[in-house]
């Protein structure tokens, strides 16, 4: 089968390989899946550099995330073959075959086809776990939202307003800003840079954000300081703008608000029933059609390429989801 290698750690992509290689053997307590798609995530891109906190050891097949047809499972894991279902592992997703832990894997939503499921887990658990689990959202609070035109920044946009709660977007990019008024339908899409406190606070009538989600760190993390609301919550998802920002802590103590940090995958880990409930909760959503992943665009798994790079030059608004075979 094919299967996309990352044979050695790289910072231009060479150390990266669409190779054959066996198909993978299943244990018992893995299900063996036929992957017909499988998204690209942040982490994927950092994971070829060795700068994601999860480091496997080299070599090792890529990719975080993905949807697939079961092709054997015990009895006992609650799977069947032909079984529509989506999953992550860490690693393992840009490959014709996975073999995953069957805990790792849930039925697709009723209605949604493989590239939407392929790019819904991830980052609508990482937007779920950080606004709803860990920030407490409420109907009718302000978010603003970083990095919006990334998977996880048009996740929490999208999850904000299904629930109720007012979306104000932000981007790097001016030339994304249109595209991410069409998708995430926010109050706003503002430009991140400089002194943008000002129009958050005429946005929300002089409340600022009761939630701040940041995945993007640096000089946007110090103007966010400034904007999040007396009481309120700023989530730290991550650094892609390359820096890990400092904060002296009379700022929060004086302002009264938490920085709250956010591993959606670790908090599943340690509160498995939690990290099911979210994941029951986001396809509820996503079947009552309350909620519909952003795919940028869709490719074969030979053109990994392509989709790796246009992350890296931060075109993308949305997810890229490759097709194995």
């Amino acid at each position: 089968m094919q299967a996309l290698r990352v044979d050695r750690l790289s910072d231009d992509l060479s150390g990266l390989t669409l190779a054959d290689v066996p198909p993978p053997d299943r244990a018992p307590e893995e299900v063996l899946v036929r992957v017909r798609a499988a998204s690209l995530n942040f982490p994927d891109l950092l994971m070829t550099r060795g700068g994601y906190q999860f480091k496997p050891e080299v070599p090792f097949t890529s990719g975080l995330e993905f949807a697939g047809e079961v092709i054997e499972a015990d009895p006992a894991s609650g799977f069947a073959p032909g079984d529509r279902v989506m999953g992550s592992n860490k690693t393992g997703a840009f490959a014709e075959l996975a073999c995953i832990p069957a805990g790792k894997l849930s039925l697709m939503p009723r209605g949604m086809d493989f590239p939407a499921a392929a790019a819904l887990g991830a980052t609508y658990a990482t937007a779920f776990t950080g606004l709803v689990e860990q920030a407490q959202m409420q109907e009718g609070d302000w978010v603003l939202v970083h990095g919006a035109s990334g998977g996880v920044g048009l996740a929490a946009c999208d999850l904000t307003r299904a629930l109720g709660a007012r979306v104000i977007a932000t981007t790097g990019s001016p030339a994304k800003a249109g595209r991410i008024a069409a998708l995430a339908r926010p109050e706003a899409v503002l430009v991140a840079e400089g002194r943008f406190r000002d129009r958050v606070a005429e946005l929300t009538g002089g409340r600022l954000a009761d939630i701040v989600f940041d995945p993007v760190g640096g000089d946007v993390f110090d103007e966010s300081t400034r904007c999040v609301a007396f009481g309120g919550k700023l989530v730290v998802v991550g650094f892609t703008s390359g820096r890990i920002a400092d904060i002296p802590t009379n700022v929060p103590l004086i302002k009264g608000f938490s920085i709250l940090g956010l591993r959606a995958g670790e908090y599943a880990r340690r509160f498995p029933e939690r990290g099911r409930a979210i994941q029951s909760a986001i396809a509820k959503l996503a079947e009552e059609g309350r909620i519909t992943p952003a795919i940028d665009r869709i490719l074969p798994l030979a053109r990994w390429r392509e989709g790796f790079e246009a992350m890296a030059r931060r075109e993308l608004v949305g997810k890229v989801v490759f097709q194995p075979g």
